[in-house]
């Protein structure tokens, strides 16, 4: 059984839409998997339409009762979902199971010890991992074999990335265990200038402990998790469909790999084979080897984060300054790529590549891309909710709108509402489920 947790402590990069399509894909191709949701907003339950008042038991009463005279069953609380993928439901509980296990002896393994019930009825467990680094993260790491980063193509996703990776190394040197850690590319926009950059940068500095599958962003994503279905239900046909369908496919093909290095044919022949993980052949020894310790994975990873970071600095300082990539083969490009040579551009040129929502000091800067829209405006509770009084503008003939708004410090949800229809923006990942069903896209205003 494999298990792997989805592990960011940066809130809105993906990790509970990544858990959901990643655990209904895998089902698919004829693993039998499991999806534990361990954050207590219960979002893994929302996206696939598990009624709330309907569950009477979720992963907070297998957990405390692990060690207790009357303990409750993993069979007891699992929802079955489709074919070969059940669900671990999450609830607002498990938010107080650090304070009512304080006395609990081995506590850390509550998780692992649950699971390990089960390791020979699944080929795979998902862990959606809360947006907090506490004692239901550590159970996660302690229950894990594989640590799956999401990472948002956006330049503020990289201080994240870097702060996550740094956190992730002093747990996990408590675990002492064998784990492989994999940094994924979500939510990638091949419009934006600097989610391309950010892109490449990746994978320059990341090599094998990059997925070479790509997440792109995808609005079917966000309607299908709205609906309570994955996207593999919702729309077949989808590109978010295609991204996690080869995403899944690239962890087997990574297992099959592993498979054959550890058979005795190859251990007697000294052998590794070399598979084809993606588009193209290419040797995956990195992939294919023994496990590295944690600690390894950890510490070249997060090296690579800060110096990753410290080259998209230097692209977005105040000073002007062009970007020398290396000439790329024709034959070398993947599909999705785009080599770019950057002119000079000042800061606030570069700020115009970004879309979403952006703090720049007081300004809370917003751009949105609707190329077929005649008017989009902003609707939220900073303006009663009427749209009318908070109206974009449309700065070119691409289609892009923008606006800044000087907000207090605070929470604020909103919606956009495009042509007279009201809708979440597709560019903020940050969401609450609103009492009519639908989503509300939220800022946080420090």
């Amino acid at each position: 059984m494999r298990t792997i947790a989805v592990i960011n402590q940066k809130g809105g990069c993906g990790k509970t839409t990544v858990s959901i399509n990643l655990a209904s894909c895998l089902a698919q191709e004829g693993k039998k998997t499991l999806l534990v949701d361990m954050d207590p907003q219960g979002h893994c339950a929302v996206g696939l339409a598990v009624p709330e008042e309907q569950i009477e038991l979720s992963l907070y009463d297998v957990l405390v009762a692990d060690q207790g005279e009357n303990p409750i069953e993993l069979s007891e609380i699992l929802w079955e979902i489709a074919d070969n993928f059940e669900l671990v439901p999450g609830s607002i509980e498990l938010a107080a199971f650090e304070s009512q296990t304080t006395r609990m002896p081995d506590r850390e393994n509550c998780l692992s010890n649950m699971l390990n019930t089960a390791k020979d009825k699944y080929d795979y467990v998902v862990i959606d991992c809360p947006p907090a680094v506490g004692l239901l993260t550590f159970n996660a790491i302690r229950a894990a074999s594989d640590v799956i980063v999401p990472v948002e193509t956006g330049y503020f996703s990289l201080h994240g990335l870097s702060k996550q990776l740094d956190t992730l190394g002093i747990l996990c040197k408590q675990c002492e265990q064998e784990i492989n850690v994999m940094v994924l590319a979500s939510m990638y926009d091949i419009r934006t200038k600097m989610g391309r950059e950010i892109l490449a940068e990746l994978r320059k500095h990341f090599s094998e402990k990059m997925f070479k599958t790509v997440v792109n962003f995808n609005t079917k994503l966000k309607e299908a998790a709205s609906l309570g279905q994955p996207v593999c239900e919702y729309d077949p046909a989808s590109r978010g469909h295609k991204d996690f369908k080869a995403l899944a496919k690239e962890l087997i093909a990574a297992d099959t790999q592993i498979e054959e290095i550890q058979s005795p044919e190859a251990m007697d022949q000294k052998h590794i084979a070399k598979v084809a993980i993606g588009p193209a052949s290419e040797s995956v020894t990195g992939r294919t080897e023994k496990l590295e310790s944690l600690d390894s994975d950890l510490d070249l990873i997060s090296s690579s984060a800060h110096e990753l970071l410290e080259t998209i600095n230097n692209v977005t300082s105040n000073e002007p300054e062009k970007i020398q990539l290396k000439p790329v083969a024709e034959e070398d490009v993947e599909s999705e790529d785009i080599v770019i040579v950057e002119e000079t551009k000042s800061l606030d040129e570069k700020l115009n590549d970004f879309y979403g929502a952006r703090q720049f000091g007081d300004v809370l800067k917003l751009v949105t891309l609707y190329p077929r829209a005649k008017t989009v405006q902003i609707a939220g509770d900073f303006n009663n909710w009427q749209p009318e009084k908070t109206v974009m503008k449309n700065i070119d003939d691409q289609g892009k709108w923008e606006l800044d708004l000087f907000l207090a410090p605070g929470r604020y949800r909103y919606r956009m509402v495009v042509d007279g229809q009201w809708q979440q923006d597709p560019y903020n990942e940050n969401t609450e489920v609103n009492p009519y069903g639908e989503y509300n896209s939220v800022l946080e205003v420090s």
